[in-house]
């Protein structure tokens, strides 16, 4: 019970990491994209057009890279597992040794790996192989409609911070309210990654808002050459 416990906190554990990335994502592509047009002495609307179309067409772009990732995946295991259903088909006690194999390898007697393998074969032969050689299980295999769905909806939680920021500042002062709003959501999301990864928490929150100050300004730069230039 103790094990199953643990295997459902690391399963989601992943998932949350994955969130807190979408999010990171979000804001930092949403806070650059707004800096940079309000570093261009553009119309509020413009800012604010800019921003939510930015937020839309990145989360659709991450909605589509996961599916289209996860996707792949999934006709992976897929073909692996139509395989093996078909080489257990073929040849059952080369697949019943094989397994008992991989029971021996991991420190199991040969005797218990065999019968062990054999029982495990009886109840279910492919989804032991799955498990057990090739690594599917049921909280592993790969979902592509949820992940793409997972991947918009942090992507658009976090893109929706520099929004509102924007849309709540006086348009003299929207670059510099979004930035300082954005870098507090990013240091406050990269502690909290590192604290569900159980690491130190300094350092990704150091390097989240370098790299995001560093977006932020370059955009901001070209923004204001390019309002200079137009």
């Amino acid at each position: 019970m103790v094990g199953q416990s643990q295997s459902h906190a690391l399963h989601n554990v992943g998932w949350l990491r994955a969130a807190v990335l979408g999010a990171n994502d979000g804001i930092l592509s949403t806070a650059s994209l707004i800096a940079g047009v309000a570093a261009s002495s553009a119309s509020e609307g413009t800012i604010l057009v800019a921003g939510l179309a930015g937020l839309v067409a990145g989360a659709m772009s991450m909605a589509a890279g996961e599916y289209v990732s996860v996707s792949s995946q999934s006709d992976a295991e897929e073909a692996a597992l139509a395989r093996k259903g078909g080489e257990i088909a073929r040849a059952p006690r080369e697949q019943l040794d094989r397994l008992a194999g991989i029971y021996v390898a991991r420190g199991v007697t040969p005797e218990l790996a065999l019968q062990v393998a054999t029982q495990m074969t009886a109840k279910d032969a492919l989804s032991t192989h799955a498990r057990d050689e090739l690594g599917i299980t049921e909280h592993s295999a790969a979902r592509p409609v949820l992940a793409a769905l997972s991947s918009a909806a942090s992507f658009s939680v976090g893109g929706a911070v520099p929004l509102v920021a924007a849309i709540l500042s006086p348009v003299e002062h929207i670059g510099w309210i979004v930035t300082i709003a954005s870098l507090v959501c990013l240091g406050l999301l990269g502690a909290f990654g590192a604290k569900v990864g159980d690491a130190d928490v300094a350092k990704p929150t150091g390097r989240i808002l370098l790299w995001g100050a560093l977006a932020m300004a370059l955009t901001s730069a070209i923004g204001r050459l390019t309002g200079e230039v137009f």
